[in-house]
């Protein structure tokens, strides 16, 4: 039987929702002949059939024998606007992003909140803490610049200060710091009542340290590994590159003891775990070559070709990664993936609370949407029951993340994010791949992919601080790109510019003409500015500054605008620098 809408493509203001069998994500007994009403964004009623009146203009969605769940949550990802299709389309309505990407990012999230643009809802990181994990270590952040020691107490706090005021949904504390700026951290977060979600992968502190921190997530597992290891000083230096995280390896060296007294800690400091199963056992899964063979289709679909390719090829090279490891390291790995899978099921068999995530990104570990269906099915492999594994990608994650009074179960006063499925989920997992219909804030969403579709509030910050630092250096030691030349790098004709920051980076649409301070590089009189690949008026206030006005009506609708130099030549002496700098982004937010 098909779903039918009274008129189809409207978005009526009033939607009810009549039959079919409600699971909430409550953990409950379902609810057969539902009856959901759905106002402006929200759900007003949620009841049985025939027990609760609706309103008599509103549009009747029938949903006999179908099954109704909430909208799923995705609680680690990295996202780019390229991504909303593939995650609503496969029912993911909400996301947590961790990544620390800065205030900018904030204004994305506001956008889709108010229909702006398409995509999930998100909650944003604004910045993540770190420090070197060992002395000497090289460590970019985005405030502070280069560093190669830890962050003192007071550092620590204010960077979680800063991500408050930047209106961070949550407090991301990856590796790094000691047990004592790690706890102050914390602390600080949850004075402003943020949730932190950690990657404790040393040297100080891992995961027990973590959890006896007060930590509330632990993203990937990670930490849990070297805690339960029967020897864990024979993982000495692990953590000190970020790939440790995802790399099951030492779960190998469980130690069954620890590894029971750890989920008894964590279950009664109510700590969540959220794996990325999907991430860790890459290319070693069961279902590999189903799963890669999807992924190719799908990636191949001409509606999809604005996917970078840079992704495409990431995405696809996950299936291959440890296909060239020495057959010894890889059997280490897989015994790893299948501990690290039996600690998951101890660990909800005793009361622990899972989430479901995928790390996924542009650059990513499994590919956007479909990657959260399949971290379900390894959960349930884990040993998590139909409605654990549905609870873990939908009320777990709001409840973790400090959020469930908007999202993670279909109740009345909480936004309508639901999916319309064509079988029972809890007859099989993989049933929540069959879906009808996906509703979000409330709409009906149009689940086909657009080959013009596109995100005008993509990108953030500055891009290529790397090119930029080469090109510092290049600027002072000078360079000769002409065989036999022997004068300073910009003897003959203009440099090449480099941008490293901006100032504001975000404003409020619709206000007054504006100045932007641009720091960088190779700025000279002849220097132009564009602004969204337009020339706007630029003032050198030295080689390293320039001052631009961007006037009222540049600036009179929210958007993420990119902003760039260009040195006019000629350009002799240095071909390969070229004559434009790396681009900066501005973000025009939305007026409340």
């Amino acid at each position: 039987m098909s779903i039918h809408f009274a008129q189809q493509g409207e978005q009526p203001a009033t939607l009810v929702i009549e039959g079919g069998t409600l699971i909430d994500g409550n953990g409950g007994k379902p609810v057969q002949d539902a009856l959901i009403v759905v106002r402006e964004k929200k759900f007003e009623v949620v009841s049985r059939k025939d027990q609760a009146p609706y309103p008599t203009e509103a549009q009747i969605l029938r949903a006999d024998g179908k099954f109704l769940l909430p909208g799923l949550i995705d609680a680690h990802v990295h996202y780019s606007g390229f991504l909303a299709e593939l995650l609503l389309t496969h029912g993911v309505t909400s996301v947590f992003d961790i990544g620390g990407r800065g205030p900018t990012h904030a204004v994305r999230r506001e956008a889709i909140a108010q229909g702006r643009i398409l995509g999930p809802g998100i909650f944003v990181a604004v910045e993540s803490l770190l420090g070197p994990t060992k002395p000497g270590r090289v460590v970019y952040t985005r405030e502070r610049g280069r560093q190669d020691r830890p962050l003192t107490l007071e550092e620590a706090r204010e960077s979680v200060r800063r991500a408050v005021a930047g209106g961070a949904d949550l407090i991301n504390i990856r590796r790094g710091l000691t047990q004592e700026v790690f706890q102050a951290a914390v602390a600080e977060a949850h004075r402003a009542g943020l949730p932190v979600v950690a990657q404790p992968i040393g040297p100080s502190v891992y995961g027990r340290e973590a959890i006896l921190a007060g930590a509330d997530i632990l993203e990937h597992a990670s930490g849990i590994n070297i805690s339960i290891a029967k020897d864990p000083s024979k993982w000495n230096g692990w953590g000190e590159i970020e790939l440790h995280s995802l790399d099951p390896r030492p779960f190998a060296d469980m130690d069954e003891g620890k590894a029971a007294e750890l989920i008894e800690l964590m279950v009664e400091r109510n700590t969540y775990l959220e794996p990325d199963l999907i991430a860790q056992g890459r290319g070693l899964h069961r279902q590999r070559n189903e799963w890669e063979l999807q992924d190719y289709e799908l990636l191949h679909k001409p509606d999809l070709a604005y996917i970078p390719e840079g992704t495409r090829h990431k995405w696809m090279s996950n299936y291959t990664e440890f296909g060239e490891w020495e057959p010894a390291e890889r059997e280490q790995l897989k015994q790893g993936f299948q501990n690290m899978q039996r600690f998951i099921g101890q660990f909800a068999r005793a009361g622990g609370k899972v989430m479901g995530g995928t790390d996924t990104s542009a650059g990513g570990w499994a590919v956007a949407g479909i990657g959260l269906h399949r971290e379900m099915e390894l959960l349930a492999e884990a040993g998590l029951t139909p409605m654990e594994t549905i609870m873990a990608a939908t009320r777990n994650p709001a409840e973790g993340y400090r959020v469930l009074d908007r999202v993670g179960t279909i109740e009345a006063g909480k936004l309508a994010n639901l999916m319309i499925l064509n079988a029972d989920p809890l007859q099989d997992i993989r049933n929540v791949q069959k879906i009808e219909l996906v509703i979000k804030d409330g709409k009906l969403i149009d689940r086909s992919y657009h080959r013009w579709f596109t995100d005008s509030f993509e990108g953030a910050g500055v891009e290529a601080p790397e090119w930029v630092e080469a090109l510092k250096r290049a600027t002072l030691e000078g360079i000769r790109a002409v065989a036999g030349l022997t004068d300073p790098t910009w003897a003959f004709g203009q440099p090449c510019p480099g941008i490293e920051s901006i100032s504001p980076i975000m404003v409020t649409e619709g206000g007054p003409t504006l100045t932007v301070t641009i720091k960088g590089v190779n700025f000279t009189k002849k220097s132009v500015v564009y602004f969204g690949g337009r020339p706007i008026p630029a003032q050198l206030v030295s080689e390293t500054e320039l001052e631009v006005t961007i006037g009222a009506r540049s600036i009179a609708q929210a958007g993420i605008f990119p902003i760039a130099v260009k040195n006019p030549g000629p350009h002799l002496s240095q071909p390969q620098w070229g004559n434009t700098s790396n681009r900066a982004y501005l973000a025009v937010s939305l007026r409340q």
